[in-house]
């Protein structure tokens, strides 16, 4: 499933499926302040934990910012985090 953006939810989710086949989601709950969402919980199925599906999630919703021209201010440590490690989005993260 594709990265999605569920804006009357405030909240970002994609489907991936886990090691037995069930689609599970990682989703991001988020907080509108402009051109800027505010990352407060990046969250995994637990299923999904160890897949790598929370890596991939927060690369698709870095592209995502970067093609919208938003900035992602993360306030969630794994958000935090992943940013951190991934100089090459520097250009979407505002803190």
């Amino acid at each position: 499933m594709d990265l999605r953006d569920v804006a009357e939810n405030q909240r970002y989710e994609q489907g991936f499926y886990d090691p037995e086949g069930q689609l599970r989601v990682v989703f991001a709950d988020y907080a509108v302040k402009g051109k800027t969402r505010v990352l407060l919980h990046v969250e995994a199925d637990p299923a999904l934990r160890g897949t790598g599906a929370a890596g991939q999630f927060m690369q698709a919703l870095a592209e995502l910012a970067r093609n919208e021209g938003l900035k992602l201010s993360p306030h969630c440590g794994y958000a935090r985090a992943w940013l951190s490690r991934h100089p090459q989005y520097r250009d979407v993260v505002e803190y």
